[in-house]
């Protein structure tokens, strides 16, 4: 049976992690999401997985590629410096088709910025933050529940497809309590072949590696991540409608700028205005055909990305629409969290012109 709880979005998803069969973590403290390791601090001596403060970002996301090519089912999570300095080896896990699953509960940036939520590592996270041809599969919960439910998918998706998963949250959602339901925990039974598990008896050594000197033997790696890229986007896309079916004027917005979107739609359906929310749930593969196919509706007016930043989905949403419909921009930077009353007026404004 799930239980519920009344939880932190930091802990329930580390809860969650447990909860999904995690068998090592790997991290590194920093605000906003430094309550993920604590908590597993805590519950490890009732549990059989195990954690390791490193002595910095570099050095866990190193322990992910050892651990994770060993077989284990391993994440890090951490904020918006931590996971810049993750990215080298991020690639270097990609490239090596080795599952993990990584959390960015995101601060404002650049630099280190502040501790206040932002949605500004968003380009990092579906553009390959790090360098060469690859993608993650990018998932953006917008509540404490969808942090849950996103842990037990993200395990899921990165060992049906030997990938980094990652969950692109910001502060507040890390920081904010909520009622959630806690499903019961999953037996994981490893079924790895792949993995360096040291036994070599009557099967090939495993070797597991981004380093191909031959270029043709790289092209080749190259090709084979593509194709995994092309199933991926064929069968992994997710994304929530909000009162789209006859709307005029559709808000894209993910994570917690759609929370604040919704309440608008609502505002706006009250006084006449035809709202609708779009909500993309992963990030990458993103939902550019759906969008695109809103766009080709003679309904539909304008489009409006609101995000907690200067403008970066805004340029995903511009693809998917494709010229076919106006697309306008609204956003707070600096961890301002842009209130539903300043959103309304946006929007309103775009529709008076």
């Amino acid at each position: 049976m799930a239980e519920l709880k009344l939880m932190k979005g930091n802990e329930a998803l580390a809860e969650a992690a447990i909860r999904a069969g995690m068998q090592a973590y790997f991290g590194y403290p920093i605000t906003p999401q430094s309550e993920v390791i604590e908590y597993l601090a805590v519950q490890e001596p009732n549990h059989n997985y195990v954690l390791i403060q490193a002595e910095s970002e570099l050095a866990a996301v190193n322990m992910l590629y050892g651990a994770g090519g060993a077989g284990a089912r391993v994440m890090t999570t951490t904020s918006s410096p931590g996971f810049t300095l993750m990215q080298e080896g991020i690639s270097y896990m990609a490239c090596a088709e080795i599952p993990c699953v990584l959390v960015n509960v995101v601060r404002g940036g650049p630099g280190l910025g502040t501790i206040q939520p932002s949605q500004g590592d968003y380009f990092q996270a579906v553009k390959g933050g790090g360098h060469g041809d690859y993608h993650l599969i990018v998932l953006g919960p917008n509540s404490v529940q969808e942090m849950v439910d996103h842990i037990f998918l993200a395990f899921e998706l990165a060992d049906k497809y030997l990938t980094p998963v990652m969950l692109l949250a910001d502060g507040a959602t890390g920081q904010m309590m909520e009622k959630v339901m806690m499903p019961q925990p999953k037996e994981y039974k490893p079924d790895k072949p792949w993995a360096t598990t040291g036994k070599t008896k009557d099967r090939e050594r495993n070797i597991l590696t981004s380093l191909f000197i031959q270029s043709e033997d790289m092209e080749q790696r190259n090709l084979k991540l593509q194709a995994k890229y092309k199933k991926i986007l064929a069968n992994e896309i997710r994304y929530e409608e909000y009162m789209t079916e006859d709307a005029e004027f559709i808000i894209v917005a993910y994570g917690l700028s759609s929370r604040i979107v919704k309440n608008v739609v609502l505002q706006g359906r009250k006084d006449g205005l035809k709202l609708g929310l779009f909500r993309p749930i992963t990030l990458w593969p993103y939902p550019w055909d759906k969008i695109g196919k809103l766009a080709a509706e003679d309904r539909v007016k304008f489009f409006m990305s609101v995000e907690m930043n200067a403008g970066q989905m805004v340029e995903d949403v511009k693809l998917a629409v494709c010229g076919k419909k106006p697309v306008f921009f609204f956003g707070r930077l600096g961890g301002i969290v842009p209130t539903p009353e300043e959103t309304y007026e946006a929007i309103k404004e775009k529709i008076k012109e």
